[in-house]
């Protein structure tokens, strides 16, 4: 399968990141003349500029790198706002504002399955693509993770599944949806990009705005903004709902049944709680999700098999090391406080308890928080923070914003934790394993992104796991 025409000969490609590189070789592989352009200045996208330039490649750098745009079409990163004058001065004149994900969906010839959501869409986007991967031999996998897939959309075939993982920066010009469309929950998150929460609602509503009759739509019921979604999708889409107290036709839902939780399709076990293997009330709830996608398309054994198999995925509650009788994870993709929130009740509450048993929280963990701010409020943190901890080590740029707002709660006077200020991360994380004792747990979890010191969130969490190697 090749694609000649694309409907335009000229292209800028706006960001030379990790995604948008491909991006710019497979454009120059259909003849298309590129200008590529970033905000950093010249010197600091070498050696990579000259070599783009070499193979025919216009660059623009530097904080002027938007104006001037005259091509038939314009590839924005992710990061990039649609709405930015000059992006708009290029569509005024007849530009295509488009992305690499976009133009994937409109050549892709397989089926897709797309994830969103604030929290929990990368472990649901992997189980995904596993699953499929073990039902029928291959998958695609991309998105927000994975490497980009329109280099390889020629190799895909029609009987295949993509599965992707959609961020609210990639979904908000979205003009397609796919054909299984799953948002695991919304809350607030990233409204240092978005305007404010209802247009970070509306990014995320795009995965599904645009799918057809025999579409499905998969929605958290203990979620109110995705249950209160329901009523908008498209006639014919099939709506299952999961999580919470969902009892919709075929809703997903835990259940009870002789004594043990199972997460039920209907009234029908599918999977049994306690043969989860990766820890965290949260992932049963990525585990509902993934059932109410995949029925129909993967097999229930298939599922139950390989979720007493998976440990999880890196930087989400990683176990680093034990040393000491101290345990040590690497939860560094916690980039939001409902994120630390999950990640702190994996092991303040047992997840197995009866119907009606009242929780008691173990206060034994250390946890590491703060970074850079998203313009999030923190005080969702206090109560599961001061009911959890047993101390917190404050960093980054929003440690002290966060411990503010944190000692000044009620939940703070009514169950304190010990306080350690270290804006330094090394010095962070060292500071935490000195403050905790057998049996404790120590977490990095900082409810934060981590552009404060880090390129992302996975360098930070790298580092983290070579320090406590280190030990």
């Amino acid at each position: 399968m090749k694609y000649t025409d694309l409907g335009f000969k000229t292209a800028s490609v706006v960001g030379v990141g990790v995604s948008n590189r491909p991006l710019i070789r497979w454009l120059l592989d259909r003849n298309i003349k590129v200008t590529a352009r970033d905000m950093k200045p010249r010197e600091k996208l070498e050696p990579l500029a000259s070599e783009l330039e070499r193979d025919g490649v216009r660059i623009v750098c530097g904080d002027s790198y938007l104006d001037g745009i005259t091509d038939e079409a314009v590839f924005r990163t992710p990061g990039v706002r649609y709405d930015k004058p000059q992006l708009r001065a290029a569509v005024q004149r007849g530009a295509l504002l488009t992305s690499e994900m976009e133009l994937f969906f409109d050549l892709c010839p397989c089926r897709i399955i797309g994830v969103t959501g604030s929290d929990g869409k990368t472990t649901t986007t992997t189980v995904i693509s596993e699953l499929i991967k073990r039902q029928y031999g291959k998958v695609w996998l991309g998105g927000n993770i994975g490497a980009p897939l329109l280099p390889r959309v020629e190799e895909m075939e029609e009987g295949d599944w993509a599965v992707v993982e959609l961020s609210s920066f990639q979904l908000h010009t979205m003009k397609r949806s796919p054909h299984i469309a799953v948002i695991t929950n919304i809350t607030p998150n990233h409204l240092d990009y978005h305007l404010d929460m209802d247009e970070y609602i509306f990014a995320k509503s795009n995965i599904f705005r645009h799918q057809r009759a025999g579409d499905r739509l998969v929605l958290n019921a203990a979620n109110p903004v995705t249950a209160a979604m329901r009523g908008q999708a498209k006639e014919g889409v099939e709506v299952i709902m999961f999580g919470g107290d969902a009892e919709s036709a075929g809703s997903v839902r835990e259940r009870m049944i002789d004594g043990s939780r199972y997460i039920c399709r209907g009234y029908t076990p599918v999977l049994r709680v306690g043969d989860i293997k990766v820890p965290g009330h949260h992932n049963v709830e990525n585990y509902e999700a993934v059932v109410a996608a995949l029925g129909g398309v993967v097999d229930d054994e298939t599922i139950r098999s390989f979720a007493r198999e998976f440990g999880g995925v890196e930087h989400r509650i990683e176990l680093v090391r034990e040393k000491d009788g101290v345990r040590f994870y690497n939860s560094s993709i916690d980039s939001s406080p409902t994120r630390t929130i999950a990640a702190l009740e994996s092991f303040c509450y047992d997840p197995d308890l009866p119907d009606g048993a009242e929780p008691e929280p173990k206060k034994n963990m250390v946890v590491i928080i703060g970074g850079y701010d998203k313009h999030i409020p923190f005080e969702p943190l206090c109560g599961p923070l001061c009911a959890c901890a047993k101390a917190v080590v404050f960093t980054g740029a929003t440690g002290q914003t966060i411990k503010s707002v944190v000692t000044k709660s009620d939940a703070f006077k009514a169950s304190p934790f010990r306080i350690y200020d270290e804006p330094q991360f090394d010095k962070a994380v060292r500071k935490a394993a000195l403050a905790a004792e057998p049996g404790d747990i120590v977490i990095l979890s900082p409810a934060c992104a981590s552009f404060d010191a880090f390129k992302n969130f996975m360098e930070r969490g790298e580092r983290f796991r070579e320090i406590i190697l280190g030990l």
